[in-house]
């Protein structure tokens, strides 16, 4: 009787008998890799670690009260005066809660992440919309890439390129550039094959119909793109921290580890306002007036407006 059951048991739950050794498969992957190729992952760090180090020492070299006008310029001509504002006084709360060099150590390692998605997902985002081929074989990925729990990309992160700040930018590019791949592709997609078609009969080449007429027309859902990717990355920077990241995420890690509710809240607070700031910087550039020039906007058209009144006053009174 009970040999009959069993027989019956293994008949019906097939799964008992025989499972696909996935896990194995996995392992010996990495393993080969590590031993094969460990040269080849290691030269790619270099990159990164060009552009991540000269980005973190410029803004830590710099003195706060030097580059706190200097952000706000800069946001002032992208994003409007009150953003400036906004952003200025984000950033002077940071620094009086005592975390001003974690902050600038976050922007860096984060600007260094979104800078290698624009590089690189931009250019795959183009290629989809350009090809339906290739946009079979890459939306699949970009579902696994973003359904898969951001956990699991550090160990085989780690076992390949080592710990630090470069495998923690490499970690966050793989989770952050599928809404910019997608949102290009759909941005570029969406544009009106009546203006395509006319930029076409007017003589226009394709480099000329992408540059000139698609990829402007679709800079606002591409900015969308760029805003999900900004905040996929600050999503990233208290996982990086697990794998030596220093920053604001590191000041979480440490905080929930050691229960210093305090620590663990200011660093989080931190992150929050950086979110905040940079989500308000995106979208005001998604949702700007492009029809005015740059040179017509922000400290830079306040200047040449200051400059030209001059110059009609001093004429007006010369005559």
């Amino acid at each position: 009787m009970a040999s009959s059951l069993g027989g019956a048991d293994k008949l019906l739950n097939p799964f008992k008998i025989y499972s696909l050794p996935v896990e194995s498969w996995i392992n010996h992957t990495i393993f080969f890799l590590v031993d094969r190729l460990r040269p080849f992952f290691q030269a790619i760090r270099f990159p990164f670690s060009l552009v991540l180090d000269g980005i973190e020492w410029v803004f830590l070299a710099i003195p706060p009260l030097i580059l706190l006008p200097i952000i706000g310029l800069v946001v002032w001509q992208l994003a409007g005066r009150r953003i400036a504002i906004f952003s200025i006084v984000a950033l002077i709360v940071l620094g009086f809660l005592g975390v001003w060099q974690e902050t600038m150590m976050t922007l860096s390692f984060m600007g260094t992440a979104v800078l290698f998605c624009i590089l690189i997902g931009i250019p795959i985002g183009i290629a989809c919309a350009s090809n339906y081929r290739i946009d079979r074989v890459v939306q699949p990925i970009l579902d696994f890439m973003q359904t898969l729990p951001l956990f699991i990309y550090l160990v085989p992160i780690v076992m390949l390129f080592g710990i630090g700040k470069v495998p923690g930018v490499i970690a966050t590019l793989i989770v952050a550039i599928p809404p910019l791949i997608r949102l290009t592709t759909l941005g570029i997609r969406q544009v009106s094959k009546e203006v395509v078609e006319a930029a076409i009969a007017f003589g226009s080449t394709k480099r000329q119909v992408l540059w000139e007429v698609q990829i402007p027309l679709a800079m606002r859902t591409i900015l969308a793109g760029l805003n999900q990717t900004i905040m996929a990355a600050l999503s990233m920077t208290v996982i990086a921290s697990m794998i030596a990241v220093e920053g604001l995420g590191m000041m979480v890690l440490r905080g929930t580890a050691s229960l210093n509710i305090g620590q663990a809240s200011i660093g989080g607070l931190g992150i929050a306002l950086l979110a905040i700031m940079l989500d308000r910087i995106t979208q005001a550039i998604g949702q700007g007036n492009h029809q005015v020039s740059w040179q017509e906007r922000g400290p830079i058209g306040f200047i040449l407006s200051k400059v030209k009144n001059k110059k009609a006053a001093s004429t007006y009174s010369g005559s």
